[in-house]
């Protein structure tokens, strides 16, 4: 709000200033207003360091703090890192949160580098690499803050642009188990290691699931938006390609994009929606539903067709607490999206319903894509796509357990009887 963060020297609207920091924090992306032109280079700086901040998360950012200036951790700092990194133990985290602010600054780095070359020569050094150094920061923790009026529309045909933000978006989203469980594979591979490395279900299920979405999203977005004159029409089959990538990666869950969201087909519009829903990998910067939550019920779907007692997945049997997990995912983000939907149609009765779901599940899977609709809801809509950005971000079943309290194993056993499913 101070009148240093805003172009005009002014002090900021409240509303605006909630709504930036909350959707910063839990990098969306979604904006009431344009964030190049309205605020100042400190504005844009506080947004890329909430925007840090949100993507490495409270505990890792938190962590590495206390590293940095030299203290030990205390048993509940112990516990907190193994609870937020989804650790089986308490050793080593000091190591992995070193590896994390490591891989952070490798690949924002990396990013920096290869978007210069597009921005400088228009921009000048100064503003070039600030453009780079945002931009980056944005791709790798999956938030969609753009500097530019139309996003990034103008850059829809440069490969190097598209290309650098898609890898970073991929990556940031993939998990930093991920990343280095790749790492640790590709150094046995190139060492030739004697003891080769078993790879995890984790990796297995999130790499495999995002190379699907991916290819799907891509043929999808291909098919249904080539005619489409205000969006892909205009342009040779390779660039059609290029944005049906990038349309295909950035629902997943940054909120950066190449062409008109409002001038998309239906069609196109609900397939974006699907994936936004669906949104990123456990452990990493993205929101959503989860690819690992997508493939327990898939595969319960899949058992269940078979008739099958067991889920399994790469020749490995799903515990029942996670399957109930998944389910409790589901259905708490479905009840999230659906109750704030309502609530918006409610205050805002001239919108059309697409615009008001895409806007909802842009917000909770923390995304960013808007059909242009966020500056013009009121104030009280706006208060509403707040809390559904802190819930996407905190998480449906954490926000729920941190409200009703840790829960209690009953010892109670009760008889078992059929029900009519399905």
């Amino acid at each position: 709000m101070l009148p240093i963060s805003t172009s005009d020297g002014s002090w900021n609207n409240l509303v605006v200033a909630l709504f930036t920091s909350t959707s910063a924090v839990c990098v969306t992306g979604l904006s009431v207003v344009d964030p190049g032109t309205y605020f100042s280079f400190w504005g844009q700086l506080f947004i890329a360091l909430l925007v840090q901040i949100g993507g490495l998360g409270y505990m890792t950012t938190t962590t590495f703090l206390i590293l940095l200036i030299g203290r030990r951790f205390d048993m509940r700092q112990k516990i907190a890192i193994q609870q937020a990194l989804d650790r089986p133990g308490m050793q080593g985290s000091a190591q992995v949160i070193r590896s994390i602010i490591a891989t952070t600054l490798i690949f924002e780095i990396t990013g920096v580098f290869l978007l210069l070359p597009a921005f400088v020569p228009n921009y000048g050094w100064s503003q070039g690499l600030w453009l780079a150094i945002f931009h980056s920061v944005n791709s790798w923790n999956n938030a969609g803050f753009s500097l530019f009026k139309d996003n990034l529309i103008g850059y829809q045909t440069s490969g190097l642009v598209v290309f650098t933000v898609t890898t970073l978006i991929i990556f940031g989203g993939i998990g930093y188990q991920v990343i280095l469980e790749m790492y640790l594979w590709l150094r046995d591979r190139f060492l030739k290691q004697k003891t080769a490395l078993v790879l995890s279900l984790d990796f297995k299920v999130a790499t495999s699931t995002t190379i699907i979405l991916l290819i799907a999203g891509t043929i999808a977005f291909l098919c249904i938006e080539f005619r489409n004159t205000e969006t892909f029409g205009k342009l040779d089959f390779g660039n059609q390609l290029l944005l049906a990538w990038f349309q295909s990666v950035t629902p997943r869950t940054a909120g950066f994009n190449t062409i008109d969201i409002s001038k998309m087909t239906t069609a196109g519009l609900f397939i974006t929606i699907a994936l936004m829903f669906i949104g990123a990998s456990p452990g990493g910067t993205g929101g959503g539903m989860k690819t690992t939550t997508l493939r327990v019920l898939t595969s319960c779907t899949k058992a269940i067709l078979q008739g099958k007692e067991e889920v399994l997945l790469y020749d490995r049997k799903i515990a029942i607490n996670l399957i109930l997990k998944a389910v409790g995912v589901l259905v708490g983000s479905v009840a999230t999206v659906v109750l704030a939907t309502i609530i918006i149609s409610l205050t805002e009765p001239k919108l059309d319903f697409i615009q008001i779901l895409f806007e909802v599940v842009s917000a909770f899977a923390t995304v960013g894509l808007s059909t242009g609709i966020t500056a013009s809801v009121s104030s009280a809509a706006k208060l509403i796509l707040i809390i559904t950005m802190y819930i996407g971000r905190v998480g449906v079943l954490l926000l729920m357990s941190a409200v009703l309290g840790d829960p209690r194993p009953s010892r109670i056993h009760y008889p078992e009887e059929n029900l009519l499913v399905g």
